[in-house]
């Protein structure tokens, strides 16, 4: 897969605002970030029925089927969102009121490993990954995914010396393997209502679900591991 110069300087234009406005509704205060998560929650939803009525167009003509769509919606969008707050309240009450840092570590290793599988596959990309993403190959996923880990771990550790590596590795580990998942889950999705993005939103990225469809499954999945192991 080629570096597309063009591409990239509209990925990251749009990067920077969407950056912007993610670190101000996080670090801010709890408001900004239950008002964040609000927002991403409706946003996710709204094309996410999208996506569904052109997988199934008559997905409202009984009541199994829609009590089926929202049932999985809700596991798909807002279990995460709340999983998310709940993450929030949990890293304020172990780290000095900082509630921003489990989510900002799992934010961190979805935007690191998602940049750099981006930037490895564009440059030493053969194999394919899978049918369902052709673009993403196995040098970006494992590449992506051993800087992911390296950054977030080293460098939390080194900021905050009192976290625990074994906490930053299962965090990080987990939000990059299972961040990618979430990435092909959403794709397929995509493929199956025959479109290239769920939205038009964010120009080089997409819509809502193109942009959390890693966060929503991570976050999920670190909040198992962590209630699991920690």
């Amino acid at each position: 897969m080629a570096l597309n110069l063009a591409t990239l300087k509209t990925r990251a234009l749009t990067a920077l605002v969407f950056v912007a406005v993610m670190l101000a509704g996080i670090f801010y205060n709890q408001w900004s970030f239950f008002i964040l998560f609000t927002i991403i929650q409706f946003g996710c939803w709204w094309e996410y029925f999208k996506l569904i009525k052109l997988i199934d167009p008559h997905y409202l003509k009984t009541f199994l089927t829609i009590a089926k769509y929202v049932l999985l919606g809700i596991v798909y969008i807002s279990l995460p969102c709340v999983l998310m707050t709940d993450l929030y309240s949990q890293s304020a009450n172990l780290y000095n009121e900082m509630g921003w840092l489990l989510p900002m570590l799992i934010i961190a290793s979805i935007w690191i490993n998602d940049t750099m599988a981006y930037l490895v596959g564009s440059i030493i990309g053969k194999t394919p990954l899978s049918a369902i993403s052709p673009k993403k190959t196995w040098e970006g996923t494992i590449g992506g995914a051993i800087l992911a880990i390296g950054v977030v771990t080293w460098g939390a550790n080194y900021i905050y010396t009192s976290l625990n590596i074994n906490t930053l590795l299962l965090i990080s580990t987990t939000a990059a393997i299972t961040g990618t998942l979430g990435d092909l889950l959403e794709s397929k999705l995509k493929r199956m209502a025959g479109v290239k993005d769920s939205g038009q939103i964010m120009p080089g990225h997409g819509g809502f679900l193109d942009r959390f469809d890693s966060l929503l499954i991570a976050t999920t999945a670190v909040w198992l591991v962590l209630f699991l192991y920690l």
